[in-house]
């Protein structure tokens, strides 16, 4: 597959750098790379990355970068049973427990949300650094839920970390589960609450907190361009309609 020229391969982690440095000097710099280009296409072009990844594979896979990376872009594609695959192979070079929680969703992948959980409770999680804690708790919640179990998954992803006031890496994403499921739960009132927690928290816009948000208010984002005649009184000035037809974009009897 074709390479921009301006992808040079150094753009990796010097980590990778020096785990590819056991590789032929040309062979190393063409994996590189592919790398490159799965890293790039990953989260917008996720099987395209994955053309990429198993190119790197074909070249190296004894290289435990480049089968966690494959076991990554196979992961993005819903590829579980294979992405779980080139993580247990990436563990076994490396002893490492890093992947440990990404294996367990991959077993919620394959639809075996108890073998999740047994993971969850594995003495690996205790190996795991603070995200990866965190990680981990956020998959045994989705297990929970996988099961049905909204009232444990609540439990679950109730922590210090998410008691917190002070905003980390995954601060959003565990308010976010946090809101979900209430709202799963019922709990309307409390799951307004954390989303508007996720928001603070947020600073990049990778949820779409703002949007359940607003569902959960009764607003409606429209196409202005579609908007004519007596609809257009009740659009405001950032394309919010009421569903109610409150102008102000709220629900006046709920406050």
């Amino acid at each position: 597959m074709p390479i921009p020229e301006d992808v040079t391969g150094y753009e990796i982690d010097k980590d990778v750098q020096q785990e590819l440095q056991s590789l032929p000097k040309g062979l190393a710099e063409d994996v590189a790379k592919n790398l490159v280009m799965v890293a790039k296409l990953i989260d917008e072009e996720p099987e395209q990355a994955y053309a990429y990844s198993r190119i790197a594979l074909r070249l190296a896979s004894r290289v435990a970068a480049v089968r966690e990376a494959a076991g990554f872009a196979a992961y993005a594609n819903q590829k579980y049973s294979e992405a779980l695959a080139e993580f247990r192979a990436a563990r076994r070079m490396t002893g490492s427990v890093e992947l440990w929680p990404v294996m367990a969703d991959c077993e919620r992948g394959l639809g075996r949300p108890e073998k999740a959980l047994e993971m969850a409770g594995a003495p690996e999680v205790h190996k795991l650094d603070k995200a990866g804690q965190v990680e981990m708790r956020l998959v045994a919640a989705g297990a929970r839920r996988d099961l049905d179990q909204i009232d444990a998954a609540i439990v679950t992803l109730q922590s210090p970390e998410l008691a917190s006031n002070s905003v980390q890496p995954w601060t959003a994403r565990l308010r976010y589960a946090y809101a979900d499921a209430l709202l799963a739960a019922g709990r309307e009132d409390e799951a307004r609450e954390w989303f508007a927690k996720v928001i603070e928290s947020d600073k990049d816009g990778s949820t779409d907190a703002s949007d359940r948000l607003a569902e959960l208010d009764g607003v409606e984002f429209v196409d202005l361009d579609e908007v004519d005649g007596e609809d257009a009184d009740e659009v405001d000035v950032d394309g919010a309609v009421d569903v109610d037809g409150d102008v102000d974009g709220r629900d006046r009897d709920r406050d």
